[in-house]
C-alpha cells in the first residue's frame, strides 16, 4: 500500500483508477495497486514507481509545467529495475544487473557513460548531480560541480560521465545520499563525510564554507550513525539507538528544533528523544521520520501545501504525527517514507512477522567465513568464491570493511585511536586461506597486481588505513620470495602516505596486540635481513641500495612507536645481525686496501676493490639513520671502519697541551673536522703515533675537568660535574671543550668525563628526567619523595623557590612564593629538573653542543642511545679481570705455561684495584673499560729482548701490546711493573 499527501498530483498517479483511491484525513490518500509498488521516489520533476521490476514515471507539475503528466513506461528493453531515485531535473535507475540508466524525460533512458562494467549497488540523485556506489566500494559521481558537490576538486568543471572519487577509494561505504547541491557518504563504522554547498551549514562542519573534497563530520564521530538523508539545504542523520540529528537550513522548521534558525553543527531533535526512530528522510524543505515499532510517522518543516499530513498548512518547527489512515495499522509495516519537493509518501508492506534485515544487494562486498569456506571447498562453489574473494582483495574499501569488531558495537568507536578491527577474526580467516595453496596464490596475485597499485597516499578518513594493518598479517603467511616482494611494495605505500595518515597508522601500531606487533616487526626485519644478506654475497647491485632503506625506515618508525608507547617488545626484536657480516666484509676490504695497496696496483685490481669499498660504505651510510637495526657491536664497528677524507694534525707541547690545542682548534677549518682522522705528535719527539693521541685525550680532559679550570661546578662529593649557571671563564672555552669531546668520540677514544646521563640525553634531544638530576646531586632524592607523597604535602612548606649554584631562583616568576601542593607537585618537580638541567645552562650547553657536532657526524652520534653514547665516550667500570686474562694471547717464546707469564699473572692478581686500573691505562691509554666490555680488550704479550734488569715493561696502547722483559724473579717483575704503570703510561722507552 502507498500513502501520499502534499501538493496536488494526478489522482492515484495512474497506478489505479481514480475511484480506487482511498481518502483519509487532511488530504492523505492511499492506493493499493494490483501489482504492488516495491519502491518509489519523488523529486522536483518526476515521481517514479517500481512494480515487479518494471518502472513507471509520472511528470509532476511545476512552475514551468502546469499540470501532471501521464504515467509512462520508459523503454528499458529487458532491464529489470530494482531502484529509482528522482532528483531536481531527472532520475537515475538501477537494474538488477548493476547497470545505471539516466532518465531526463519519461520516454528517454540512456546508460551512464564511464561505468566500465562496474556493478553498482546504490544510487543517489541531487538537483544537478548524481552518485553511484559499486559492489567493490568505489564511489562514482557525475553532473555539475558548481559548489564542489562531486567531491573531485575545486577546479573540476563537472562531467556527464561517471568519475571515480579517489579520495574515498579506501572507505567501506554503507550509504550514499545527494541533496540539492551537497553530498554525503556514510561508512560501515558510522563515519560521516560531507562535501559541496554549505551556505546554510548543511555539511555540519560548523561554518558555511563550501567543501570540494569529502570531509569528515567530526561532531558525528562515534554517534553510531546508521542512516543519512539530504534535503534541499538541510541534512538529517539517524543513529543506531534511534536518535535523529539535523543541521543546515532551518528557515521552514525542517530541522525540528522548535526554531527557524539554521544550524551549522548536528543537533539532536529533542522532541523525538526516546522514540527509537527507524527511518529519516529529507525533502526540499521538510523532513519525515518513521517509528516502525509504533507504526508512526512524524513530520516537520514546510507544510504550506499539506506535505506534513497533519492538517496544518504552515511551517512547523517541531515533529508532529502524520494522521495516517486506520488501515495502515491493520497488518502493515512501514517499509519506506519518501519526502519529495512538496509531497510526502509512505510505502507499507504486509507484515511478515520478521524484522526487516539490511538488503545485501545494497551492501559492498566484504569477506566473511562463509565466503572463505565456499572458496576453499572442492565443489563448483569454488568458482563463485574465487570471483568474490578476488573482488574483496582487489578493493581497499572491501578489505577495510571486513573483519569489523561488531561485539558491543566496538567498530563504531573507530577513530584516530581505535581501528575497529577484530584481530582474532582476521587471524582465523587468513589462517584458513593460507592453508590452501591455490587460494593463497590467487590472493597474492590480486593483491600485487590490483590492490597495492590502487592504494591512495592522500587517504580520507582513518578507516582507509585498516588495509595497512591487514596486509602484514596476510603477507607473513606467504612463501619467502612472495613475502619479500609484497612487503617491499607495502613499505613503499606506507612511506607514500601523507604525514597525517602516517601519524594515525603509527597510533594504530602502538595499540596492536603483542603478537601482532611482534609479527609486524619480524616481517620487516626479515625482509631487511634478506636484502642485507644478499649484499654480502652478490656483486655490486644498485637496485638493493634503493630498495633496502624502505624496509628499514618502517622498522625504525615502529621502533620509535614502541618506545613512545612503552610497549613490551625488546630492542633485540629489531636488530639485524646480518649487518655485522656486512661490516666484517668491509673491514676485510679496508685491510686489503691498506695492507696490499702496492700489490693491488700492480695487478690492476685496485679500482675494483675501491669501488667495492665505496659500495659497502654507501650502503652502511644509508642505514645509520635507522639505528634500531644495529646492535652495539655493529655501531662501534661502523665507527672504526669509516673512510677518512684526510687527517687533522696537532703538533703540541707536552707542557702546554690545553693552550696549544685551543690555539689549533681556533684556526682549524672546523666544518671539516668530522671527516678527518686526528693525528697527534709532540714537538719533543715529533713521532705520530696513536699512543700520542690517547695520551693527549687523557691529559687534556684531566686538565679541563679539574676544579682548577673553573669551567664546571661539582656536586658535594666531587664525583659529578655540570655546567655552571654563572660563567667564570670565556664562553668560547665551552665551544672548544665540545670540539675536543667530539674529536674523542670520532676517534674512538675513551675519556674521563664525570657528567650525568643528562648530558648525553641532551646531545640526542632526549628530555632529561628526575633520575638524571638525582645522579648529578643525590641529595635531591627528596624530590622523588615529593612526587610520590600521598597526602598533606602542603604541611611540608615547600615552595617554587630553589637555591642552586649560589643563587635563589623562582621557578614560577609569574607567581613568586608559590607553595607546593598536592595538585602542583608534579609541576614543581618538572620545573626543578628543567631549570637545573636545561634553562640555567642553556647558553653554555648550546656552545658545547655546537662544538661537539663540529667535530663529529650527527648521524653517527644519533645511532646511539644516551646510555650507549656515554659508554662510547666515557667507557664503563665493569672491570672483569678474568676476561682480560682469558682473552690474552702470547707471541714469540711466550705461552700460558711460560714461567714469566705465570709470574706476571700472579703479580697482577696481587695488585690493588687502583693498580689494576692503572695497568689498563698503561696498556690501552684508557682508564675505563670500553663500552663493549673487557672482552674488547685483546691484550698481546711478547718478550722484550735486548734489555737489562733495569728495563721496565713497555706498552703500545693502540694495539694493547705488552712488551714484557724476562726478569730473574717474581719480585723484580712486580717492582718494575708497578713502576711502569705509575710513570710511563704506555710510552716507548727512549
Amino acid at each position: 500500500m502507498l500513502c501520499y499527501w502534499g501538493a496536488h498530483v494526478r489522482e492515484g498517479f495512474g497506478l489505479v483508477k481514480p475511484d480506487q483511491v482511498k481518502h483519509g484525513n487532511f488530504g492523505i490518500r492511499s492506493v493499493s495497486p494490483k501489482t504492488a509498488v516495491q519502491d518509489m521516489s519523488a523529486g522536483r520533476s518526476f515521481a517514479g514507481f517500481i512494480r515487479d521490476g518494471k518502472v513507471s514515471v509520472l511528470r509532476l507539475r511545476s512552475e514551468d509545467y502546469d499540470h501532471d503528466g501521464k504515467l509512462k513506461h520508459p523503454p528499458l528493453k529487458k532491464d529489470k529495475i530494482r531502484w529509482i531515485v528522482c532528483g531536481g531535473a531527472g532520475a537515475v535507475l538501477l537494474s538488477d544487473s548493476g547497470k545505471v540508466l539516466i532518465m531526463d524525460k519519461p520516454t528517454l533512458c540512456e546508460p551512464l557513460k564511464g561505468l566500465n562494467n562496474r556493478q553498482v549497488i546504490q544510487i543517489a540523485c541531487g538537483d544537478h548531480h548524481s552518485m553511484a556506489l559499486t559492489k567493490n566500494g568505489q564511489l562514482l559521481v557525475w553532473g555539475e560541480n558548481s559548489h564542489g558537490q562531486l567531491g573531485l576538486r575545486k577546479d573540476h568543471p563537472g562531467s556527464p560521465s561517471a568519475q571515480h572519487v579517489e579520495s574515498l577509494s579506501g572507505i567501506p561505504v554503507a550509504q550514499i545520499s545527494a541533496g540539492g547541491d551537497h553530498s554525503f557518504v556514510l561508512s560501515l563504522s558510522g563515519v560521516v563525510f560531507g562535501w559541496g554547498k554549505n551556505s546554510a551549514g548543511q555539511l555540519g562542519l560548523g561554518d558555511t564554507a563550501e567543501r570540494h573534497v569529502p570531509t569528515v563530520v567530526n561532531s558525528l564521530q562515534q554517534k553510531k550513525t546508521v542512516s543519512i538523508s539530504c534535503g534541499g539545504e538541510h541534512t538529517a542523520t539517524l543513529s543506531k539507538g534511534g536518535a535523529v540529528f539535523t543541521f543546515g537550513s532551518g528557515g521552514s522548521g525542517q530541522l525540528g528544533h522548535n526554531s527557524f534558525e539554521d544550524e551549522h553543527y548536528p543537533r539532536v531533535v529533542a522532541e523525538l528523544w526516546g522514540s527509537k526512530v527507524s527511518q529519516v528522510t529529507c525533502g526540499r524543505r521538510h523532513t519525515l521520520v518513521s517509528v516502525a515499532s509504533s507504526k508512526l510517522i512524524y513530520s516537520f518543516g514546510c507544510g504550506v501545501q499539506g506535505q506534513l499530513g497533519n492538517g496544518e498548512m504552515i511551517k512547523q518547527s517541531v515533529p508532529f504525527p502524520v494522521d495516517l489512515p486506520t488501515e495502515c495499522n491493520d497488518g502493515y509495516t512501514i517499509e519506506k517514507v519518501i519526502a519529495g519537493e512538496n509531497n510526502s509518501f509512505a510505502l507499507f508492506f504486509k507484515e511478515s512477522g520478521n524484522e526487516s534485515e539490511p538488503n545485501p544487494s545494497r551492501e559492498i562486498l566484504t569477506l566473511d567465513d562463509r565466503m572463505v569456506d565456499r572458496w576453499l571447498s572442492e565443489s563448483e562453489a569454488w568458482r563463485v568464491g574465487k570471483k568474490d574473494i578476488n573482488r574483496v582483495f582487489s578493493s581497499a574499501a572491501s578489505l577495510n570493511g571486513s573483519f569489523l569488531k561488531t561485539s558491543c558495537d566496538k567498530h563504531y568507536q573507530t577513530s584516530e585511536e581505535h581501528c575497529g578491527l577484530d584481530f582474532n577474526l582476521v587471524k582465523t580467516s587468513f589462517a584458513k586461506l593460507s592453508k590452501n595453496e591455490r587460494s593463497i596464490s590467487e590472493v597474492v596475485k590480486v593483491v600485487q597486481e590490483t590492490l597495492l597499485p590502487s592504494l591512495n597516499e592522500n587517504q580520507t578518513g582513518v578507516e582507509s588505513l585498516r588495509v595497512y594493518l591487514l596486509l602484514p598479517e596476510l603477507i607473513r603467511r606467504l612463501q619467502k620470495q612472495q613475502r619479500t616482494e609484497l612487503t617491499e611494495e607495502l613499505a613503499f605505500k606506507i612511506l607514500q602516505l601523507n604525514s597525517d595518515a602516517r601519524k594515525v597508522l603509527e597510533t594504530y601500531w602502538s595499540k596492536l596486540p603483542d603478537d601482532w606487533l611482534k609479527c609486524l616487526v619480524k616481517l620487516f626485519r626479515k625482509a631487511s635481513a634478506n636484502l642485507i644478506g644478499r649484499i654480502a654475497v652478490d656483486n655490486i647491485n644498485s637496485d638493493i641500495t634503493t630498495r633496502l632503506p624502505k624496509f628499514v625506515q618502517i622498522l625504525q618508525t615502529i621502533y620509535q612507536v614502541c618506545c613512545s608507547a612503552n610497549r613490551n617488545i625488546t630492542k633485540s626484536n629489531f636488530i639485524i645481525n646480518e649487518i655485522n657480516d656486512l661490516l666484517d666484509v668491509l673491514q676485510t676490504i679496508n685491510e686489503d686496501v691498506n695492507n696490499k695497496w702496492e700489490w693491488f696496483n700492480l695487478t690492476g685490481k685496485i679500482n675494483a676493490l675501491i669501488a667495492q669499498q665505496n659500495y659497502y660504505y654507501a650502503i652502511l651510510k644509508s642505514l645509520i639513520s635507522f639505528p634500531c637495526i644495529f646492535n652495539l657491536e655493529a655501531k662501534c664497528s661502523y665507527m672504526k671502519n669509516r673512510i677518512w677524507q684526510g687527517s687533522f694534525e696537532m703538533a703540541l707541547r707536552r707542557t702546554s697541551l690545553l693552550e696549544d690545542s685551543f690555539s689549533l682548534l681556533r684556526t682549524a677549518k672546523q666544518e671539516h673536522l668530522r671527516e678527518l682522522f686526528l693525528s697527534v705528535f709532540y714537538t719533543e719527539d715529533m713521532r705520530k703515533t696513536d699512543v700520542n693521541k690517547r695520551d693527549f685525550f687523557h691529559n687534556v680532559f684531566k686538565e679541563l675537568c679539574a676544579p682548577e679550570s673553573q669551567m664546571f661546578m661539582y656536586n658535594d662529593n666531587q664525583t659529578m660535574s655540570w655546567f655552571p649557571t654563572k660563567l667564570r671563564v670565556e664562553k668560547e672555552k665551552y665551544f672548544l671543550f665540545g670540539i675536543l669531546c667530539g674529536l674523542a668520540f670520532n676517534n674512538n677514544s675513551v675519556v674521563n668525563l664525570h657528567f650525568p646521563l643528562a648530558l648525553f640525553k641532551k646531545l640526542l634531544n632526549v628530555k632529561p628526567s628526575l633520575e638524571d638530576l638525582i645522579e648529578l646531586d643525590p641529595g635531591l632524592g627528596t624530590l622523588r619523595c615529593i612526587q610520590d607523597y600521598s597526602e598533606g604535602i602542603e604541611n611540608l612548606n615547600f615552595y617554587f623557590t630553589i637555591a642552586w649554584d649560589g643563587s635563589v631562583v623562582e621557578l614560577d616568576p609569574a607567581e613568586p612564593g608559590k607553595k607546593v601542593t598536592s595538585y602542583n607537585r608534579t609541576e614543581f618537580v618538572d620545573k626543578y629538573v628543567d631549570y637545573i638541567l636545561n634553562k640555567s645552562v642553556e647558553e653554555v650547553f648550546e656552545e658545547f653542543k655546537r662544538g661537539f657536532f663540529k667535530a663529529c657526524d650527527k648521524c653517527i652520534v644519533e645511532m646511539f642511545e644516551p646510555e650507549e653514547l656515554r659508554g662510547v665516550l666515557v667507557g664503563n667500570e665493569e672491570y672483569d679481570w678474568d676476561i682480560l686474562k682469558q682473552n690474552t694471547t702470547y707471541e714469540g717464546s711466550f705461552n700460558a705455561e711460560h714461567p714469566t707469564i705465570i709470574s706476571f699473572w700472579e703479580v697482577f692478581d696481587e695488585l690493588t684495584p687502583n693498580e689494576k686500573k692503572a695497568f689498563l691505562l698503561f696498556l690501552t691509554g684508557f682508564e675505563k673499560v670500553p663500552i663493549l666490555g673487557m672482552s674488547a680488550v685483546k691484550m698481546r704479550v711478547r718478550p722484550l729482548f735486548s734489555f737489562t734488569q733495569d728495563h721496565l715493561p713497555q706498552a703500545l696502547t693502540c694495539h694493547a701490546l705488552l712488551d714484557l722483559p724476562i726478569y730473574q724473579n717474581k719480585e723484580t717483575l712486580k717492582a718494575k711493573l708497578i713502576e711502569a704503570i705509575n710513570h710511563k703510561r704506555g710510552f716507548w722507552e727512549e
